[in-house]
């Protein structure tokens, strides 16, 4: 890792640290209890990255931990924009969370694990990507709020090329991966930080 990538992910992990300490504090607890565990994580992760280096990703309990922000994120917006689902989507968070768990800490078939690290990630990611965008062109938010969807898109372009990494079929190079990798969780986190500030 480069000095850098360790700009980069410090940049990104005082922009999380921030946003945990000032910019969650207007909404009501559940979201940000989610809010605040999500940037937790990314917080948590940046530092390891800058510590340990990028080899830190090749350890399986990353897989678990990574699930923590999508799903924690989207159960925010939820909580906060669709409240009709919130007992729904809760429920979801913790089914999910246990599945990617239970199937990545015990031997099951690699199809299983797959399909429930698709489903799990699949759902939380297409609903950080599209709500915010949603609601904002209909009106329910100010227009910037559409940036936490530009920021549920990155992310989730960055865990799909982690994940067909690990499967070990990558789409870039390792080498590709890792240097974008920095400056994609940066931009990820500036989109998030803005679009909840300024939406």
């Amino acid at each position: 890792m480069s000095i850098l990538d360790r700009v980069l992910i410090l940049m990104m992990s005082l922009l999380a640290a921030y946003e945990i300490v000032v910019g969650i504090d207007k909404l009501s607890t559940a979201p940000i209890i989610a809010y605040t565990i999500a940037f937790g994580v990314l917080l948590v992760a940046g530092l390891l990255l800058i510590i340990l280096g990028f080899e830190t990703l090749d350890d399986p309990v990353v897989v678990i931990v990574s699930t923590i922000i999508p799903l924690s994120l989207s159960l925010g917006l939820v909580w906060d924009h669709l409240a009709s689902f919130r007992t729904l989507y809760l429920i979801f968070t913790i089914i999910g969370f246990l599945a990617v768990t239970f199937t990545r800490s015990f031997r099951v078939p690699s199809i299983i694990s797959t399909i429930v690290i698709t489903i799990t990630h699949g759902i939380a990611g297409l609903t950080i990507f599209l709500l915010p965008i949603i609601i904002s062109v209909q009106g329910q938010t100010k227009p910037a709020f559409a940036l936490v969807g530009v920021g549920g898109a990155l992310i989730g372009i960055g865990g799909l090329l982690l994940s067909f990494l690990k499967a070990g079929k990558p789409i870039l190079s390792r080498e590709t991966i890792f240097k974008i990798l920095p400056g994609l969780l940066l931009l990820m986190t500036v989109c998030f930080v803005a679009g909840l500030k300024f939406g």
